[in-house]
Formats: C-alpha cells, sequence, structure tokens
C-alpha cells in the first residue's frame, strides 16, 4: 500500500488513540485529521480537541461531533424492530455503533480530500472487521491504517517508553496497566480483558459502572409507561421525546433498578471466545416494552416469521455487516411489519427486572376479548369448528401412526374416514 498523504483517525483523545496519532505523524509522514464522535459515553469530549491540538492537529482538521440523535434514530431503534439479541443474550451494544463512525470516517475523508482512515482496534478483537468491511461497503478504494496489526508495540510499558520517546503526555494513572478495558455509548458499556479473562470468576463489583447492583435497588416496585409509534419508542409516562432522550431516560429507569447486567462469554467472529460484562439498562427495558407491544399489534405469522429472522439479522450485524444487501433486504421485512406497531406497555421495574404488566393499543390491537373471554362470547367463535380444523390437521398424524402400527404388526384399528393400507 502507498503511503497516504492524509488520514482521518476515529480518535477519543486517550493515550492509545493519542499514540497511534503520533505513531502516523511519524511512519507515514501523513496529516492527520481526529474525528471524535459523541455517542452517549458519557465523557466530556472536548479534551480530546486539546489533545489534538496539543499534538499539533490544526482547529480545521478536528472533528467533534454529537451523534447521538443519528444513532438512536437510524442504527438503535431499527436494529430493536427485529427485537435483536446476538448468542440470545447480548444487545449488541458496540457493534451497532460502529458502522455509524465508519460511515462518518469515509464521509470526513470526502470532505477533506483524505486518501486513507485509522482505528485503533486491536488485530484479536471484532471491532476491526466492523469498522473496514462498513468503511469498504461505503467507500470501496479506501485505504485503511490499523496500527495493531503493523507495530511491534505489544506491552503497555512498550506503549508508555514509546509514548514518552516521541513527547507523547502520559497521565499518571495510565502507567499501570488498567485492570479491564471499557466501551460505552448511549446503548450500553462493554467490560472485558485482565480481570474479566478468566470465566469461572464472578466480575467484581467495581466493574459495573452504569447499574447499582439489583440487591442494592429500591424495595419498592416502579411503573413506567413506553409509547410507540411505528415500533419505535415515542414518549415515556406521556411526555413525548427525541429518541436519544428516551434512550438516556430508559437508561436512568434501568440503572436505579438494577437492570441490564450480563456476564457473556461470546463466539467472536474471528473465531475466539471472549468473556464480557455488559450493562444495558434501557436497552433491556426498550426490548421488553418493544416485544410487549408486537404481542398485541402483529400478527403471528409475520411475529414468528420476524423471531425466524431475527438470530441471522443479529449475527450480521454483529460481524459488521450493517451496510450488506442481506442486512437491507431483512430490514426492509422487518420494517415492514412496525407499520402498525403502536400503542403504550405498562412495565414494572423492580431489583434487576422488568417486566410487561399492561399493553393497549387503540387503533392497531389485533387482540379480541369477545374472541377470546372464557363467558359468553355472543356468537363471535363457533366451538364446534374447532373439531374440523383439529381433524385435517390430524390427518396426516394419523395416517403415519396407521403405516406404523401396521409396519409393526400391530393391527390397525378400523375408521370410517381414514384410509386402510391394504
Amino acid at each position: 500500500m502507498s503511503k497516504p498523504k492524509r488520514v482521518v483517525l476515529a480518535y477519543s483523545g486517550g493515550l492509545d488513540t493519542s499514540i497511534i496519532l503520533k505513531w502516523l505523524q511519524k511512519e507515514y509522514g501523513c496529516e492527520v485529521i481526529t474525528f471524535t464522535a459523541d455517542l452517549g459515553q458519557g465523557e466530556e469530549l472536548e479534551p480530546a480537541r486539546k489533545k489534538a491540538e496539543l499534538m499539533g492537529i490544526k482547529d480545521e482538521h478536528i472533528y467533534i461531533e454529537d451523534l447521538r440523535e443519528e444513532f438512536v434514530r437510524d442504527f438503535v431503534f431499527p436494529m430493536f424492530h427485529a427485537n435483536a439479541v446476538y448468542e440470545g443474550i447480548y444487545l449488541l451494544g458496540t457493534s451497532i455503533a460502529r458502522p455509524l463512525i465508519s460511515k462518518r470516517l469515509v464521509e470526513i475523508a470526502r470532505e477533506t480530500g483524505a486518501d486513507a482512515i485509522a482505528h485503533g482496534a486491536t488485530g484479536k478483537g471484532n471491532d476491526q472487521v466492523r469498522f473496514e468491511l462498513a468503511a469498504y461497503a461505503l467507500e470501496p478504494e479506501i485505504k485503511v491504517i490499523a496500527p495493531w496489526r503493523e507495530w511491534d508495540l505489544t506491552s503497555r510499558t512498550k506503549l508508555i517508553e514509546w509514548a514518552e520517546a516521541h513527547q507523547v503526555p502520559v497521565p499518571k494513572d495510565k502507567r499501570g496497566e488498567a485492570p479491564f478495558s471499557v466501551d460505552a455509548n448511549l446503548l450500553h458499556t462493554s467490560s472485558e480483558g485482565k480481570v474479566l479473562e478468566d470465566p469461572a470468576e464472578a466480575a467484581p463489583d467495581y466493574v459495573y459502572q452504569r447499574t447499582v447492583a439489583p440487591e442494592d435497588a429500591p424495595d419498592t416496585p416502579e411503573h413506567i409507561e413506553v409509547t410507540f409509534k411505528r415500533g419505535d419508542a415515542c414518549a415515556i409516562n406521556g411526555t413525548e421525546m427525541s429518541p436519544a432522550t428516551i434512550l438516556t431516560e430508559l437508561n436512568e429507569y434501568g440503572r436505579k433498578h438494577g437492570i441490564g447486567r450480563i456476564d457473556l462469554v461470546e463466539g467472536r467472529y474471528v473465531g475466539m471466545k471472549s468473556r464480557g460484562i455488559y450493562e444495558t439498562p434501557g436497552g433491556t427495558i426498550l426490548l421488553e416494552a418493544h416485544r410487549g407491544i408486537e404481542s398485541i399489534t402483529l400478527d403471528r405469522g409475520a411475529a414468528h416469521l420476524k423471531d425466524q429472522l431475527m438470530p441471522q439479522y443479529a449475527e450480521l450485524i454483529y460481524n459488521g455487516y450493517w451496510f450488506s444487501p442481506e442486512r437491507d433486504m431483512l430490514q426492509a421485512a422487518i420494517d415492514t411489519s412496525q407499520v402498525n406497531v403502536n400503542g403504550t406497555v405498562r412495565l414494572k421495574l423492580y431489583k434487576g427486572c422488568v417486566s410487561v404488566v399492561g399493553r393497549w393499543s387503540e387503533a392497531d390491537s389485533l387482540y379480541s376479548e369477545q374472541h377470546v373471554t372464557f363467558e359468553d362470547d355472543r356468537g363471535a367463535y363457533d366451538q364446534k369448528d374447532a373439531a374440523g380444523f383439529i381433524r385435517i390437521n390430524a390427518l396426516r398424524l394419523r395416517l403415519l401412526a396407521a403405516r406404523d402400527k401396521r409396519l409393526s404388526g400391530l393391527p390397525e384399528t378400523p375408521d370410517g374416514d381414514l384410509p386402510r393400507f391394504d
């Protein structure tokens, strides 16, 4: 690969990406543009600007953008249309953020005439795949630089020695090994590595950053109502809010009640298994609420088909294929199912648990009390019809049973309407 002249770097302002910034300047002799995305990670981002300036980056080449609304509206909400979970438990909080970051990296590269992008993902993880598949899907000729796959700075000691030799400021609290690594955004926090690497050992309490321990949560349940329009949450307790504001509010409810903690050993796309501690307080509430409103507004056939498609859809997101034709196809089908997913769900929050305790939809409910009641149904449903329904559906089973009896030597039981095997 020829050396790039200008590179857009996904820059957090932390030590690792600051080292990458300086390494790009030294190794490639290129101009670096920094991009820092606010996805609701809960950190001040202005320090990233100051650090980039200290590293010699021109002000016009420092991009710091608030992408929280776009993140929730265009990525999180469409994913929740599918009720997507990976390997039955993971709500894909890191996975769904990567395509948006890559999208902006490519867009900034176009705007500034950059011929490459760079990221700080390691060569062992999924994020390198997600960043790069998304980038190539949007700009097939883009160059991608992944320093962790190129340099020999393979330990914390080497990183710090290199930083000090090249005038990269090293905060005192960064000189030792961090007990675990963290990725965070508005949907979740992810903690991995070091103290968490032995899956047989319980995670220390200090790993959890976004939720109180369930046993320390309030002793009194709290009830909230979430309203949906076309499958998207649009209000809490009757107050309409923007997508990012809704997720922020749900995060606070989940934090307070210790909701959304999982301890997961997952199968990475690159082949190995890894152990992670995830906290998704608002997303866990949102998933339960969405399934609750779908239970009365979504047809059984559509709901069951969507549940069959979900694992494949979740795997596409986990593996980095957000910008792929197959994800687009699945998304189109899933979004079609959400047209009538309108109404309100009442949820009970208590000691780490969230459960649906009520759901209603004025115009779009498929629930008919008149048909399902155990009382007088006023002719809405003729129970005698069920006999024919059962006999038709049982015919193939009865034919199978008759054949098996014949082959086993048992006498067949005469039945007026059941074909005999003579």
